[in-house]
């Protein structure tokens, strides 16, 4: 398959049966859901919800996932590379690599990341477009069990020109915009909706621009910012261990007190 890939999501096809996020929990090996930090309900997305169907008023859903973007802030964000852009288009992650200072958390625009609060040593866990089964040759396991067809598969490109045939073809059942074909830099998974998904985005509208420039501009003084701080506590313990060795040598060095000599038995009593 030629190009970047990507996820095409029709959400007037969308029957709220969540299939998909069975097939995901499945392929994934997550848990069941609990409600966790920071969540509203057990059914938002966490680290044992990879995706979840929203349900928005007169009967419509939305599949809500990682965005896979075009230009991730995730990736520049992350200061040691635990997040990575691959050539196939999906944005996955390192583990080993992770050292939790959760930036790709604040820097995602949608909001999609999710840390392991309840593990020893938690990790952040997010959909992965199902990258190890595109490797194998396999759909990914949420495009595989929908039931509808809502969601597709295939390089980026040919799914942007297949919304703008249906946007086309029927402009009274959509609005006249494909979600994520520009939205912040442009991004893998593509919606054609019949209601406005801007309150997906973190700005809850349209942005073109793509944020690695803003994380970037964050970023860059975070190795100086290491530097001094790294420098001005490397200073202050020298000074303090130079201080105990100075008192641990005076100590030594001090005569023993007067008397001490004829005193003996427990307590300091004198023989009898």
């Amino acid at each position: 398959m030629k190009g970047p890939v990507g996820i095409l999501i029709d959400t007037t096809r969308c029957i709220g049966c969540e299939s998909c996020v069975a097939a995901c929990k499945q392929a994934n090996g997550l848990g069941p859901d609990r409600r966790w930090r920071g969540q509203e309900a057990a059914t938002g997305l966490s680290a044992t919800r990879f995706s979840t169907v929203l349900r928005l008023p007169h009967e419509r859903f939305v599949l809500q996932q990682c965005r896979h973007c075009v230009e991730p802030a995730c990736v520049s964000a992350c200061l040691v590379g635990a997040m990575r852009k691959t050539p196939e288009g999906p944005v996955v992650y390192d583990p080993d690599r992770c050292m939790g200072c959760r930036y790709c958390l604040v820097a995602c625009p949608f909001g999609i990341p999710r840390y392991q609060w309840s593990a020893a040593e938690p990790k952040v866990r997010k959909c992965t477009m199902c990258y190890a089964r595109l490797q194998e040759g396999k759909l990914p396991a949420c495009v595989e069990a929908c039931p509808e067809h809502a969601t597709i598969f295939g390089p980026r490109e040919r799914l942007l020109a297949e919304a703008h045939r249906r946007i086309a073809d029927q402009p009274g059942r959509y609005l006249p915009r494909v979600f994520g074909e520009h939205d912040v830099g442009g991004t893998s998974v593509l919606y054609v909706s019949d209601a406005s998904l801007d309150f997906l985005s973190w700005r809850g509208g349209p942005d073109p621009q793509p944020l690695p420039a803003l994380t970037w501009a964050s970023l860059k003084r975070v190795p100086p910012m290491f530097l001094v701080v790294g420098g001005l506590m490397g200073g202050i313990r020298w000074v303090i261990g130079r201080r105990m060795r100075v008192a641990a040598e005076e100590g030594a060095a001090a005569p023993p007190p007067a008397g001490g000599a004829e005193q003996g038995g427990e307590g300091g009593r004198p023989h009898d």
